[in-house]
């Protein structure tokens, strides 16, 4: 690929990327639960991301459809990257300072 097409790529939004679609597949993510250690996939209805901060107060949860315990994980850059292309509900903390 070319360096300006790369530029361009970079710059797209998510909303641009897919803007000419009609039907586009549900994103799908693939997660487990610590508790009863059911591995799974989850709609991005299903997951919200908190991003904090710092990496230590940012993470994603949910609901295991399994067992119902309520899992809370850390969120690096390339999970905050992903979910957010994927559509996931997202809040963002601030600091009270």
């Amino acid at each position: 690929m070319s360096e300006s097409a790369t530029s361009e790529a970079r710059g797209m939004s998510v909303a641009s990327a897919f803007s000419g679609m009609r039907g586009v597949a549900p994103v799908m993510f693939r997660a487990g639960c610590p508790d009863c250690r059911g591995r799974f996939e989850l709609a991005a209805s299903a997951l919200r991301l908190a991003i904090g901060a710092s990496s230590r107060t940012t993470f994603y949860s949910f609901t295991c459809p399994g067992c119902g315990s309520s899992v809370r994980k850390p969120a690096g850059e390339r999970i905050v990257e992903l979910l957010t292309g994927g559509g996931v509900r997202t809040l963002r903390l601030h600091s009270t300072v």
